[in-house]
């Protein structure tokens, strides 16, 4: 017997006892997801300023103004309540896409490493044949066809980003296949669905996580360009790539039009980068745990 034998993850809902200080990175990501997530809420249920209610009279107000903390736009609307409005827009479109990409990829790709001859073939190559499609030129012209929404947004940028995650997770899930318990698992006569639950779908936990992190600060990049085209939003509804848009006739005059939805973007896509960072690193040393 050696001293290398893997130990099988524990099961998928279940938390690991590790003896390890929270990252710091990980810390400073969730910070500022609650920060800037938690403020939004707290405006939002406190009813803070419609973010449609126009006052040419205060219009291309500057930050700290008189009842307007971060400006007003061309219009005299009150970037706070802008902002707090778009954040909404774009962190849900976020998220929604996420959870269908991460959704969509784990599928196929714990699909893909699972099965045997011609079924893998067609998965790893419908996986391969989609990588080689240019997302971003395919979400807009899914987008020009089918017209703007919510859902006709989230669902776009969901069925154009999955084959990277289906990637990941077959090599992941491929990895896990050729593991000693696995194979015994196998030979005892456990069924492929009971493995995918009890062994495959707990090992690469940690993966999906980091992958889902990356993958919302991607999409809420992508969501903001595709509404800095105009292809995103309805017309009339705030969000952050709109209000980039807005501000681009006001660079001079107005500067805080750019600022205030840019920094917004920035600031979250940075926490979820921080967050899939400081998960990579803790799934890594986790693995090394695990295969000692």
């Amino acid at each position: 017997m050696t001293d290398t034998a893997v130990v099988p993850p524990r099961g998928l809902f279940r938390r690991r006892a590790v003896g390890r200080p929270v990252p710091f990175a990980l810390l400073l990501g969730v910070g500022l997801v609650v920060v800037v997530i938690g403020g939004a809420l707290l405006l939002m249920a406190f009813g803070y300023l419609d973010p449609d209610r126009t006052a040419p009279a205060d219009r291309l107000k500057g930050l700290g103004s008189a009842g307007h903390a971060l400006g007003t736009d061309q219009l005299g609307r009150d970037m706070l309540a802008r902002a707090v409005a778009g954040l909404r827009w774009s962190v849900t479109v976020g998220i929604v896409s996420a959870c269908l990409v991460s959704g969509i990829g784990t599928l196929v790709g714990v699909w893909a490493a699972a099965a045997q001859g011609v079924v893998r073939v067609v998965l790893t190559r419908l996986i391969d044949m989609s990588l080689s499609f240019p997302s971003l030129v395919l979400a807009v012209t899914i987008m020009a066809i089918v017209g703007r929404g919510f859902w006709s947004l989230s669902l776009t940028l969901g069925l154009v980003s999955w084959p990277i995650f289906a990637r990941v997770v077959y090599a992941e899930a491929l990895g896990l296949m050729k593991r000693d318990y696995i194979l015994a698992a196998r030979l005892f006569g456990v069924s492929r669905i009971r493995t995918i639950v009890t062994h495959i779908l707990p090992g690469i936990r940690n993966t999906l996580l980091v992958m889902w992190a990356f993958m919302f600060a991607d999409l809420l990049i992508a969501e903001s360009g595709l509404s800095f085209l105009g292809l995103g939003v309805p017309l009339g509804t705030p969000s952050l790539g709109s209000m980039l848009a807005d501000s681009r006739e006001y660079l001079a005059q107005a500067p805080h039009m750019v600022l205030v939805p840019g920094v917004t973007i920035v600031v979250l896509v940075v926490a979820a980068n921080l967050i899939g960072d400081a998960l990579s690193g803790r799934s890594s040393d986790a693995s090394a745990v695990t295969n000692r």
